[in-house]
């Protein structure tokens, strides 16, 4: 068995652990597992540290269990949050939570024997039980004081807005310590894990378990992650990156990853990739030497996007980034279906034109199109751009500004790809 607390010290993934949690890992298989949102039907690249969590936990032969929150999602957790949270109901709960799920299985083995990953919903131990049975038999185990004494309740009660929290709110820490009691008695579970802003929620796991009945059980998180310059990670300017396809393109996503500064790219491929520490340092040597090459961003945008989204959209992703930004050709364009074409292009912000297949069939200036395609004002313009050779039709430089377009230019017989200078682009939909 791999020690699993180094191999999260190597990585720069571990923040906080309980005394005894090494040594425990070393001696025996554990079980352990994380908590998952389900305020959304897709998991972000925010939650992709904990995936990793798991997925490394499993790697060194130990049994994880991915919990997600059909009953805390109802609840709403304080910790890192100003404001309180809209509930949801039981059916999109539900739903977010089967998606959640087939996203988990592309991370987890759930079938390799004794440390094969399972799934559990709080949901199914809490929907039964009564509020009198609650506080009678684990809320008289934590008084009021330990639970005012969190940060994440201080925060909040002194929180500019005024407005405090509410009780469902405050009794969030109980309902979560509740959990790790009942993992460790019914599934044998001996750690939680989570990001270092769920240190106190975890540790009030532990203290129920101690009080309640007299167990032991232990503790774990990782740092939260930002970027170098101390934003937030996994934000763009158009919202959070998300692992579902519909949320984010696969395109989308691999751009992300291949713009990550230099200094992040070394965090990232730590965190998000399962290269070892020689492949690592190997890739960061080789990207001193000509940075410009960006070896670093392309070894993780490719292990990264391949495991969320398979080796076909990956080879996709590349070829648009060639398409859009390099030397991409016809031929590349052409060997792209309906469904991706439009992915790709939109996914990249391209805007596209949509224009009668009459007026193809017909046949068009090119001078016409480009100006009524919006990038340029005018015929003049667009007659001055063909001139000056910042014009390129489908990947192809223009030269005659007498060119008429027509069914002979059409990709996959409804699209042409219009290219102003280096990357300005539109794409034209016949139709």
């Amino acid at each position: 068995m791999k020690n699993f607390v180094e191999e999260l010290r190597w990585r720069g993934m571990l923040q906080d652990v309980m005394p005894g949690t090494e040594e425990l890992l070393n001696k025996e298989m554990v079980t352990g597992y994380i908590g998952f949102d389900p305020t959304a039907d897709s998991l972000g690249v925010g939650n992709l540290v904990q995936i990793m969590t798991l997925l490394h936990f499993q790697q060194c032969g130990h049994k994880p269990i991915a919990l997600v929150g059909g009953a805390t999602g109802m609840v709403g957790d304080p910790s890192g949050k100003s404001a309180e949270r809209n509930l949801l109901s039981e059916d999109i709960l539900a739903h977010n939570l089967a998606c959640q799920k087939k996203q988990l299985e592309k991370f987890l083995d759930f079938n390799c024997g004794a440390n094969s990953a399972t799934i559990v919903n709080n949901y199914d131990w809490f929907k039964n039980m009564s509020f009198i049975e609650f506080i009678r038999d684990t809320g008289k185990h934590i008084t009021v004081n330990y639970m005012m004494a969190k940060d994440s309740v201080k925060k909040r009660i002194a929180g500019e807005d005024r407005e405090g929290m509410s009780f469902t709110e405050f009794t969030y820490q109980l309902v979560q310590g509740y959990d790790f009691y009942y993992l460790w008695k019914n599934n044998g579970v001996k750690l939680q894990m989570g990001g270092s802003d769920q240190w106190g929620n975890i540790v009030t796991g532990t203290e129920l378990i101690r009080r309640k009945d007299g167990g032991e059980a232990w503790a774990l998180t990782t740092p939260l992650i930002k970027k170098a310059d101390g934003t937030k990670f996994g934000k763009t300017e158009s919202g959070n990156i998300w692992l579902d396809p519909k949320r984010t393109s696969p395109y989308e996503f691999y751009q992300f990853w291949l713009n990550a500064g230099d200094a992040d790219a070394g965090t990232y491929i730590r965190i998000f990739t399962l290269k070892t520490r020689e492949e690592i340092e190997a890739l960061e040597s080789q990207h001193k030497e000509a940075p410009h090459l960006r070896v670093l961003q392309k070894a993780l945008a490719d292990d990264i996007t391949t495991r969320v989204h398979g080796e076909a959209e990956l080879k996709l992703a590349i070829a648009a980034s060639e398409v859009l930004f390099g030397k991409g050709t016809i031929d590349q364009l052409a060997a792209f279906s309906d469904e991706q074409f439009v992915s790709v292009f939109q996914g990249a912000g391209v805007p596209v034109f949509e224009t009668s297949a009459d007026s193809i069939v017909q046949g068009i200036s090119i001078v016409e199109l480009t100006k009524n395609a919006g990038l340029t004002t005018s015929n003049g313009e667009a007659i001055k751009l063909i001139k000056g050779n910042g014009l390129a039709l489908n990947k192809v430089k223009v030269s005659d500004q007498q060119m008429i377009v027509n069914q002979s230019n059409l990709i996959n017989g409804k699209y042409i790809l219009l290219q102003k200078g280096k990357k300005d682009y539109c794409l034209v939909k016949a139709g």
